[in-house]
């Protein structure tokens, strides 16, 4: 069976009315005009056929059945609001379940972790590292950042971080014997793989040599690896040469563990994004964990330009993109 119940913007004004015994408080309050006040109390004292104030030389009084009606009202209100702080409550129960790229994981945002664990203290973020599809339906997980053109209908998308590539090596490779002074230098040198950028159809290695005008070398000899962290751990070891997505191999670069010996960088067509359901996206810990990635994404850009100015050793003064 249907409530009776009468219209709530008639409820909240007498409400609110009742309880400062004043239309002025209570336009205040609901920032609405006093004529509005007056015109949804009458509604009310209409729909009820009940006066619940008198007016008496500038002030209200409630009248008998204002004095029933205002406790059970404010009652009421007060277990709604009590009701939906308790829901906002439930969401941020538990930590935040966050599916990252291994690789960006590992090479960019944990690092970066104690600076979100510095200004949010009072809730935890589990990360999961995978390269999989995210399900959303089942609530297992709340954001992903993932690496593609930025196309996923249906969800909530922010650019992250654009993407560039360009070789790596450690300094401990370069020799008398094997130079690494400019790109023809690679054919005296291993070529290290990354599988997965393979797979998703950024640069590679083929790409890169062509932007570089460079044909005497054999672009497909070398090992190949799964995951692009591992592919900076093997050219960090003395393996061989990288090509590294350029905000995977920052820390690494600024570190020395790695350098750039030379150009050019190329600019990859898929770029890092935050996913997440409409629905969730303004869930606290989902706003407050998206706009802090937005923020050190920031930050890593401002690092990249500090980067970019030091020796030639780490960052070639050329990195213009040569088209072949």
């Amino acid at each position: 069976m249907a409530r009776k119940l009468p219209p709530l913007k008639a409820l909240r004004a007498f409400e609110a009315a009742a309880r400062h015994l004043s239309f002025t408080q209570a336009a205040a309050e609901l920032h609405v005009t006093q004529a509005a006040i007056s015109h949804q109390v009458k509604i009310l004292e209409d729909r009820l056929g009940l006066s619940l104030f008198r007016r008496l030389n500038r002030r209200l009084v409630l009248t008998e059945a204002g004095q029933i009606y205002l406790p059970v009202l404010r009652d009421a209100f007060d277990r709604i609001a009590a009701g939906t702080s308790q829901l906002y409550k439930d969401e941020d129960s538990g930590p935040l379940r966050v599916s990252v790229l291994p690789s960006l994981a590992a090479k960019w945002l944990l690092p970066r972790m104690s600076r979100f664990r510095d200004r949010h203290p009072d809730f935890d973020v589990m990360i999961s590292a995978n390269n999989k599809l995210i399900d959303f339906s089942d609530d297992s997980v709340e954001m992903g950042i993932r690496y593609g053109a930025g196309n996923y209908p249906g969800l909530q998308v922010d650019l992250l971080l654009s993407d560039e590539v360009f070789p790596v090596c450690s300094p401990s490779i370069i020799s008398d014997r094997a130079p690494l002074e400019a790109p023809e230098d690679l054919r005296h040198h291993t070529l290290l793989h990354d599988e997965v950028s393979r797979e998703d159809e950024s640069p590679d290695w083929r790409n890169w040599l062509q932007a570089a005008r460079v044909s005497r070398v054999d672009w497909s000899r070398g090992p190949g690896f799964s995951d692009s962290s591992m592919v900076l751990e093997a050219a960090a070891a003395g393996h061989g040469v990288a090509l590294a997505h350029c905000w995977l191999a920052q820390a690494d670069l600024e570190s020395g563990r790695l350098i750039q010996p030379f150009g050019p960088s190329i600019p990859s067509k898929h770029a890092y994004y935050i996913v997440c359901p409409p629905a969730l996206a303004e869930r606290r810990r989902v706003r407050l964990f998206r706009e802090w990635l937005l923020e050190e994404a920031e930050r890593t850009g401002a690092e990249s330009a500090a980067l970019s100015s030091l020796g030639p050793a780490q960052r070639p003064a050329d990195k213009s993109v040569q088209q072949p």
